[in-house]
């Protein structure tokens, strides 16, 4: 094994929690469901603050079940267990913002705060279900979940089991493995399965309790960063990872194989892909299995790192494409915290006249002039390229406000992130000069839902090409209606070549900055 793979790993044991009714004794644990939920691009100089959570996802109590009970998201998941069960369990806080730049201090501390005073007022705990994403970033901060896990930790104690589920996009380090019983991580991207890995980490959290299994986990940290690129876990090489993790999960004894991918755009020590064991009780085969993956990875390093479309190429292959043609904008990907506002790939296909497009920018700016002419009004304007210089200029484009929406919209179906009420804010939907589709809005949101189109009448199939800001995530949504897509390699903060980014504290080596023998 290269650079000699750590593993960490944690056991628990059970405790029980006696609970008076009626003047009886009825034995019955009880379960604390808490998350703070955020992938943060430490690339992006706004920060995220506390209203972002609050723009977003910011529940507790009774708040978070009316959310997710229903949803395809890991909390439905684990409700639906325990609701299931001879066991309570406790929604107290989830906290949740578009992915976006590091963690403001206060706003962690508030977040981090507020979880441990419910901890403590409502405890004692016989467990703990944490929804994490695994790759916040705070200021000062680098281990930011690793600090918050470590924190409920103290407040519950050692003998309490802590099951946590994470985005396979985590960057995990020791001190979250070291904090928690069982880490489960997603198994697909897009993330289909989040209510199906919520019930399986609830599950494991019921057998353990029981005494049916042991959990014991172990963590397996690698030299390689997989490329977003390839990161598609039904396509190939990515595919062959999960296949493998299949055949380990056959195994007597092994409870959970998780395939964490890595978060690249995130300058921490701990960036990189990884692999999580865990077994009933087994730490060895958990450690033997968890390092058999991290050294298949580091052999067979070099299948991932993608393909790197240009704009200009991008725009010349759609033209032979079935239409209408999905063009994902890798460098601007909203899903890893990208503005949503870049001009790049827009400007390439400005240049091809006779090509009738859709695409949505974040531009509060924009909206506010479109706003002041209103409805069948028209205005030449600069929309895009306002949030940093990652991201192209600002195009001066000629527009007819067709619509001015509120931005709500919601998603029935499993689709990327499980969430199901959606806020883009104040919004304008324009027709560009050659009858093309603009969206400008008001509030950041990643293109995980069809519904962000036919909600406010706008037809997709009847587009060349959609212009989607992302990479993987948005091909839930669009494939339906996109019989062609093409991953673009644009320049942004999410740039499909991470190592056009200047890291400072990622390790090394770490492939692909590095190579070796």
């Amino acid at each position: 094994m290269q650079k000699g793979l750590a593993c960490v790993f944690a056991d628990t044991k059970t405790m029980t929690n006696l609970i008076f009714n009626r003047n009886e004794i009825a034995v019955k644990k009880r379960i604390a469901l808490i998350g703070i939920y955020h992938e943060s691009n430490t690339f992006i100089s706004r920060k995220t603050n506390y209203q972002n959570f609050v723009d977003s996802h910011l529940l507790k109590g009774a708040d978070i079940r009316e959310e997710y009970l229903h949803a395809y998201h890991e909390i439905g998941g684990i409700l639906e267990i325990f609701d299931d069960s001879d066991m309570v369990i406790d929604p107290l806080l989830f906290a949740e913002a578009t992915p976006g730049g590091i963690i403001e201090n206060l706003c962690f501390e508030k977040l981090a705060g507020e979880t441990m005073d419910l901890l403590q007022a409502r405890g004692p705990w016989d467990g703990v279900m944490i929804c994490a994403h695994g790759a916040a970033v705070a200021e000062n901060l680098s281990d930011t979940d690793g600090e918050w896990l470590a924190r409920v930790r103290k407040v519950v104690g050692d003998e309490v089991p802590i099951v946590c589920t994470i985005d396979p996009h985590a960057n995990v380090s020791k001190k979250m493995v070291g904090a928690t019983d069982a880490m489960v991580a997603y198994s697909t991207n897009p993330h289909l399965d989040q209510r199906e890995t919520g019930i399986a980490a609830a599950e494991l959290m019921l057998s353990h309790l029981r005494k049916e299994v042991k959990l014991v986990q172990s963590y397996c940290p690698t030299s390689v960063s997989i490329s977003i690129e390839q990161q598609a876990t039904a396509e190939e090489p990515c595919a062959v990872l999960y296949d493998k993790a299949k055949e380990i999960e056959k195994i007597a004894g092994v409870l959970s194989v998780s395939v964490v991918l890595g978060f690249p755009y995130s300058d921490v020590e701990k960036m990189g892909s990884s692999f999580i064991v865990v077994t009933d009780g087994d730490l060895d085969k958990a450690v033997e299995l968890s390092n058999s993956l991290g050294n298949y990875l580091e052999d067979n390093r070099h299948l991932f790192v993608g393909m790197k479309v240009s704009p200009e190429d991008a725009v010349n292959r759609s033209r032979k494409l079935d239409k209408p043609v999905l063009l994902l904008d890798m460098g601007d990907n909203v899903g890893g915290g990208s503005p949503g506002d870049s001009t790049i790939l827009l400007k390439e296909i400005l240049n091809e006249r006779d090509v009738n497009f859709f695409v949505c920018l974040y531009d509060p700016e924009a909206v506010v002039e479109c706003e002041r002419v209103g409805v069948g009004g028209n205005l030449e304007i600069f929309v895009g390229g306002k949030t940093d210089r990652w991201h192209g200029k600002p195009l001066l484009l000629k527009l007819l406000v067709e619509k001015i929406e509120d931005g709500l919209f919601r998603e029935s179906e499993p689709r990327h992130g499980g969430q199901v009420k959606y806020n883009m804010g104040r919004t304008i939907i324009a027709k560009t000069s050659n009858g093309s589709t603009l969206m400008l809005i008001s509030k950041r949101i990643p293109p995980f839902s069809l519904s962000q189109l036919t909600t406010f009448g706008i037809n997709p199939e009847t587009f060349d090409v959609i212009i989607a800001k992302g990479v993987q995530a948005p091909v839930a949504a669009y494939a339906p209606v996109c019989p062609s897509l093409i991953r673009v390699n644009t320049p942004g903060v999410t740039c499909a070549d991470a190592t056009q980014l200047s890291f400072e504290f990622r390790r090394r080596p770490l492939f692909p900055f590095e190579d070796w023998e």
